[in-house]
């Protein structure tokens, strides 16, 4: 096992190339654990070099309506009237902290989606 950091696209290129090697090695092998630290070096680069920004907490919203088949009318439990949602769901009001709590209370929309924006 011949482990170093990544630096460059370069590194990150070769270590992709080794994980394609060893993906499906089997846990508590030697090539098992190559596997796993060689995922959180390239995790830690990509987090570095590649950021991701905030995903938008309506497209959250809606993606879960899309999962669920739900209408705006079923979001009216977790956001308010019908007038309500429908302002939200075209960003014309921003959601409440109570509206955020009930939406991942209720849809189970993770928190860090839903505050996106908001804080």
């Amino acid at each position: 096992m011949d482990i170093k950091p990544i630096r460059s696209e370069q590194d990150l290129a070769a270590a992709f190339a080794r994980l394609d090697v060893l993906w499906g090695a089997k846990l508590g092998t030697q090539e098992g654990d190559e596997l796993e630290i060689l995922t959180v070096l390239i995790e830690k680069y990509e987090d570095e070099h590649y950021p991701m920004p905030p995903s938008d907490p309506i497209e959250a919203i809606k993606f879960r309506m899309d999962q669920q088949g739900l209408t705006p009318r079923d979001l009216e439990p977790f956001i308010g009237s019908s007038g309500r949602v429908s302002e939200v769901l075209n960003h014309k009001r921003k959601l409440s902290l109570g509206m955020i709590r009930r939406l991942h209370e209720g849809l189970n929309i993770p928190y860090e989606n839903l505050l996106s924006g908001v804080v």
